[in-house]
């Protein structure tokens, strides 16, 4: 008798079903978290270098290499537009994925990545046209750690973004949740952080 009057959520409770869905969130929400705390570390290195950066330039009696008078900016200002603006795009992917627009979503996460590609490749070939290497200076070698170890993060961001595109294709994937496409959008958006502020310090305070 107290078996069949046991209260309907108890028995909700230990239904395997729910046993796997409550189970399911909190894979997701341990991802997300450790996921948090990798970003939170990165940030602390760029932070360190950012700190560096100030600290040489301000305490340099001659910044800039010999026969260098600055950077160009309406090139970089472009590709910082660019990566800028895939922040929105990997959002509305993101959106769309969440309404199981899945077309939609493959659309704008692979204009996300194409947007991406445009920055590093835009990259390239500024540094192709500098005349200043890495051992050139302080400036120099600051300058081509900052952008390179960027430039590396978009890189990974991209190739993360490639995977999650690929994962999208097999049956079901994204039905229980979104796992992988969350943390990788949170990437992006903590990778166009980063160059907001090293666009600022290397480029616009010359």
């Amino acid at each position: 008798m107290d078996s069949a009057t046991e209260p309907l959520s108890e028995t909700l409770s230990h239904s395997p079903g729910i046993e796997h869905q409550h189970h399911g969130h909190d894979e997701q929400a341990t991802s997300l978290f450790g996921f948090i705390v990798f970003l939170l570390s990165e940030s602390v290195i760029f932070l360190s270098f950012f700190a560096g950066y100030i600290v040489l330039k301000t305490t340099a009696i001659a910044w800039l290499p010999d026969g260098v008078e600055g950077l160009e900016v309406s090139t970089p200002a472009i590709n910082t537009v660019v990566l800028v603006s895939s922040s929105f795009v990997i959002y509305f992917a993101e959106e769309a994925l969440k309404k199981q627009q899945m077309w939609l979503f493959r659309s704008l996460w692979l204009l996300t990545s194409a947007m991406g590609i445009y920055f590093l490749a835009g990259q390239a070939i500024e540094w192709s046209e500098l005349q200043f290497g890495l051992t050139s200076g302080r400036f120099g070698g600051t300058f081509y750690l900052l952008t390179g170890f960027h430039g590396l993060h978009v890189l990974l961001g991209v190739l993360l973004q490639f995977y999650m595109l690929f994962r999208s294709f097999r049956p079901g994937n994204y039905d229980k949740g979104h796992t992988g496409v969350t943390e990788v959008s949170l990437f992006w958006h903590f990778v166009d952080v980063i160059w907001i502020i090293l666009f600022s310090l290397i480029y616009l305070w010359q």
